[in-house]
């Protein structure tokens, strides 16, 4: 028997994707946004109806693809996830810092996993990017 899926259960999670304070992407394989949070729209300046169904490597040219390629592609090969860490490269989306305290960061340091989504073959993984720029800058001090 199918699982049932409760409706009110599925609002309240598009309600906490959209109001964590961590940018949440869903792209399919061919890197197309599929889901695109709050963090994502306030950070990039760019709403989900402007880039749904668009490629990722076309909304932000300077995103280095073939080490985001790999990255995806092992997920996808091994289901499991993929880290980046702020010390091994700084940002995936070159973001403007908020950090209205310390305000010395050029950039938003990130940090970024890589998740493979529900399905065999993988079709979707999620890109979950933390702001890691208060971090930074305290162990660059």
């Amino acid at each position: 028997m199918p699982a049932q899926i409760d409706i009110k259960e599925v609002h309240w999670l598009l309600d906490i994707v959209q109001c964590i304070d961590v940018g949440v992407v869903v792209l399919d394989r061919q890197y197309h946004v599929e889901v695109w949070n709050a963090f994502m729209e306030n950070h990039s300046g760019l709403g989900p109806d402007q880039v749904q169904g668009r490629s990722l490597f076309e909304l932000f040219p300077d995103i280095d693809r073939p080490w985001l390629e790999r990255k995806v592609e092992s997920v996808v090969q091994l289901g499991t996830r993929a880290f980046s860490l702020w010390q091994q490269r700084p940002y995936l989306m070159r973001f403007k810092s908020y950090q209205p305290i310390t305000g010395q960061a050029d950039f938003m340091y990130q940090n970024v996993t890589v998740l493979p989504l529900a399905g065999q073959p993988v079709e979707h993984v999620c890109l979950v990017i933390y702001d890691m720029t208060a971090a930074a800058v305290a162990a660059q001090a």
